[in-house]
């Protein structure tokens, strides 16, 4: 669950793969006798990289588009995973309705800044009965979890285009180094420096695009665990469920995920 006022923490692990693959790659062109700088063509970069966006802004919906934009920094910044200290609130939040009722829970309200938080708990306060709240908060919880995994997806369709395009991209270079078959000093650089966009194409594509939707549709169904967790917790609530049979009943949910 997405929470607001959080202060992100840069996932080193996941730093140190991109830099293990791209360091990779790098070393061993290295290895070969291969040059940086045969590495380095901006107009091949130009094509890969702007026809695989110009590619998928065409097939996906705006809406859809700026919500991969703003999944993309949970791939080194991703939410916090409190389960256990979402569950020791909600057992505290048990605590306080079996002591003052239900209404006891009103002053929690403004210190909750998620709307899903909010909404569920205002829920619980007006008396709303549980199978109804579990109704509405799944739906809810439903449609925001389809919704980002549909943007997840966009940088996979990415990792699709991006070959593609790298192969249009030596071509192109090709078609270059054919114009100029009368100077044979510069064939072999030539045809080298077209290929570079299909290392683009290919590299890109499965050392960012694809690993990058995988890592993201795993949070997004890591988030969509901790509303259920969430959720189970209010219904107990609801029901004047024991805060320590609350307790038990969330961390048995919570050890799976």
């Amino acid at each position: 669950m997405l929470r607001t006022g959080w202060v992100p923490d840069v996932d080193v692990y996941a730093l140190i793969g991109i830099f293990v693959a791209f360091a990779a790659v790098l070393t061993g062109n290295a290895l070969e006798g291969g040059q940086l700088a045969a590495l380095l063509d901006l107009p091949a970069l130009i094509i890969v990289l702007g026809g695989t966006l110009g590619a998928v802004i065409l097939q996906t919906p705006m809406q859809r588009f700026v919500r991969a934009c703003q999944l993309s920094k949970w791939v080194l910044m991703p939410p916090p995973n409190n389960a256990g200290e979402e569950i020791e609130r909600l057992a505290q939040w048990s605590r306080i309705a079996r002591r003052e009722g239900l209404l006891g829970l009103e002053n929690l309200l403004d210190a909750l800044a998620d709307p899903f938080q909010r909404k569920g708990l205002e829920l619980v306060i007006d008396g709303v009965e549980p199978a109804t709240i579990r109704r509405l908060l799944e739906t809810d919880s439903s449609t925001r979890v389809d919704a980002d995994l549909a943007a997840a997806q966009v940088f996979k369709s990415m990792g699709g285009y991006a070959p593609t395009i790298g192969i249009l991209g030596a071509v192109i270079g090709l078609i270059q180094v054919m114009g100029n078959l009368a100077d044979p000093d510069e064939l072999g650089q030539g045809i080298a420096t077209a290929f570079v966009a299909t290392i683009y194409g290919v590299g890109f594509a499965n050392l960012l695009f694809l690993p990058v939707a995988d890592r993201l549709r795993s949070l997004v169904l890591r988030e969509s665990n901790n509303d259920d967790l969430y959720i189970e917790g209010l219904i107990a609530i609801a029901e004047g469920e024991h805060p320590r049979g609350v307790e038990i009943r969330l961390r048995g949910i919570a050890a799976p995920a």
